[in-house]
């Protein structure tokens, strides 16, 4: 079963480093909670490295951009994984052809530009789901609309055989008190309509591999055992790391919330009901990142 912890600060000696998420635990998509902000800073100052490990589907420059924006301090954090970029370099070396479809918005356009990991990166077009040789999603056109919205789009590109590369797995996050569609919502709608979803952010492996690539760019390799996964999505954060046998720290009061009836800590017949439900059991759980 599950230990309820109070703090970070209570289980950070058995951990060399840390891959926390972004939405949810350190911020809420308008601004940074102060008490994980300095849970990763003590972190850091007792020798620890932390990689923000996030389901954005940017590169993580662009992530680094937003962090400033939303006053999360660059003395928090070490360096950063994104599905973005895990995506981006599939793109890149062919998965679904040069000429792809997009379904985004206009913010997550720097996903098409040049990976300089690759010596002459080929030039990838989006044209109308007609032309297209697959589909390149980041996120829906509307946040807000169901996700059935886009079966007739589905259904034309199920019919071509096109494969649509997700390049954010999570189903929803919330902004602020507003809950909004992602990326994952659609890729799963595709799937279940007979089309191919490929996927490259967590729980998958590719981002994974790059989370760790990240540690050892900074001189900071390390060990599966001494890695603490933390997060606030069950099918993502937790599923991920218990899939790579990584320790677990669960937030409850992301997007659980509700169903562990987390004011500051979670309910423990609430939480132990939820685990049970979701079929997951993390090494530890927390109310808030703190």
């Amino acid at each position: 079963m599950t230990q309820i912890v109070h703090s970070l600060a209570e289980i950070s000696a058995g951990y060399d480093a840390v891959f926390c998420d972004l939405w949810g635990c350190l911020h809420n998509g308008i601004k940074a909670f102060p008490e994980a902000v300095d849970a990763l800073r003590s972190f850091r100052a007792q020798g620890g490295a932390v990689v923000l490990l996030t389901n954005a589907p940017r590169s993580r420059h662009e992530v680094a951009k937003q962090l400033q924006d939303l006053d999360v301090p660059q003395d928090s954090w070490d360096t950063i994984a994104t599905s973005g970029d895990s995506a981006r370099l599939a793109m890149f070396q062919g998965a679904i052809g040069s000429q792809v479809y997009f379904i985004g918005q206009p913010h997550d356009l720097t996903f098409f530009e040049p990976l300089h990991l690759i010596e002459n990166c080929p030039e990838i077009k989006r044209v109308d789901l007609r032309e297209a040789e697959g589909i390149v999603c980041t996120g829906p056109f509307d946040a807000h609309a169901d996700p059935s919205v886009n079966r007739p789009d589905f259904l034309c590109a199920k019919q071509k055989g096109l494969k649509l590369l997700c390049a954010n797995p999570d189903i929803v996050v919330d902004r602020g008190e507003t809950r909004e569609w992602c990326a994952g919502a659609l890729a799963r709608l595709y799937t279940e309509m007979g089309g191919e979803s490929l996927y490259f952010g967590k729980p998958h492996p590719p981002v994974y591999d790059l989370a760790r690539r990240r540690l050892a760019e900074i001189g900071r390799e390390t060990a599966d055992s001494r890695i603490l996964a933390i997060g606030d999505g069950i099918l993502t954060d937790v599923k991920g790391a218990m899939g790579e046998d990584i320790d677990a720290l669960f937030v409850t009061g992301g997007l659980a919330a509700a169903e562990t009836k987390t004011v500051r800590d979670p309910e423990n017949a609430a939480l132990a009901e939820y685990l049970a439900q979701e079929g997951f059991d993390p090494a530890y759980s927390i109310g808030q990142l703190r």
